[in-house]
């Protein structure tokens, strides 16, 4: 089973760290690997990628005639590449070296259509002690209450999108990501490409996406992504995505009032009772956090109410 990696990049300012993300995918550990580095309209990143990784047999290059965005960039990459697997990985990420080895084990052994693992934090500047783990997704990572539990094998609606992988027949069959959800094309404000596109998979197959905790990718969270006022501006616009995306993906509320059920009825108790026992200001941090960003993100919801009905 051969497996294309889909990489993208639209400046220069970023390029250290897409080089660092495109060395994880050549070191795989899996032999049957290519890389699809796709230029978002930039071809001055196209001439550094090549002259960087030009010489490697298995990497393909592609430039959009214009800068369109990531969920066309995705779709550019998927539609050269050769692979039986088509895998996604963000330019702020790092594969773990046995990544595709183990998506491609989901693959075998369930015969899946969709596989993705977990992402994990990487704390360029250090870690924001008082972000609590309920709201990772904010910074790019698997959260606690993700699925049946982050460490925890299963069939789930749709992974982080730095980390998700479809068999290539199904994603062209499919039609790739609607580039109608956020970019320039629509609300900039929109994300959940990767929600939609497995909600239609989930409709047309009657699948969702093999979970492989053990298939991880890091993210790295830099300094400004660990800013209070960053973080809270963040919340607000998952709020908004969150409503929005119910009016592509329907049925979508179902999975998101399920998490916010788990925040109210357990993590809120188990972290306050965990404070009555062992008082600790990291971990009232955290509490004071969990219950201010969970407000938030319902504010930026009743905000897509009203934009969206």
């Amino acid at each position: 089973m051969r497996v294309s990696v889909v990489l993208c990049e639209h400046t220069l300012e970023r390029y250290d760290a897409v080089t660092e993300a495109a060395r994880s995918v050549l070191d795989q550990t899996y032999e049957d690997v290519e890389l699809v580095f796709v230029s978002d309209g930039n071809p001055e990143v196209l001439d550094r990628f090549e002259a960087d990784f030009g010489d490697h047999e298995n990497v393909v290059t592609h430039c959009n005639d214009e800068n369109s965005g990531l969920l066309v960039s995705r779709n550019n990459g998927a539609e050269i590449a050769s692979g039986d697997v088509v895998a996604f990985i963000d330019d702020d990420a790092v594969a773990h070296p046995e990544w595709v080895e183990r998506l491609v084990a989901a693959y075998d052994e369930f015969d899946a259509i969709a596989a993705g693992g977990r992402m994990d934090p990487i704390w360029v500047d250090g870690r924001a002690d008082f972000l609590p783990e309920e709201h990772y997704y904010l910074v790019g990572a698997t959260y606690r209450g993700f699925g049946e539990g982050r460490d925890v094998p299963a069939e789930v609606r749709n992974t982080n999108g730095s980390n998700i992988s479809f068999r290539r027949d199904v994603f062209r069959d499919l039609g790739g990501f609607d580039d109608e959800i956020g970019g320039r094309k629509g609300d900039k404000n929109l994300q959940g490409g990767e929600t939609e596109l497995c909600a239609r998979m989930q409709a047309e197959y009657g699948q969702g996406v093999r979970y492989v905790p053990d298939a991880e990718v890091g993210h790295k969270v830099f300094a400004y992504r660990t800013e209070p006022r960053w973080l809270l501006d963040r919340a607000f616009w998952q709020g908004y995505s969150k409503r929005g995306m119910q009016q592509f993906v329907p049925g979508s509320a179902e999975e998101e009032g399920d998490f916010l059920g788990k925040i109210l009825g357990e993590y809120v108790p188990q972290r306050l009772w965990g404070l009555v026992g062992d008082p600790d200001a990291t971990a009232a941090k955290q509490l004071v956090w969990l219950v201010l960003l969970t407000g938030v993100v319902g504010l930026g919801y009743l905000y897509g109410i009203v934009k969206w009905g």
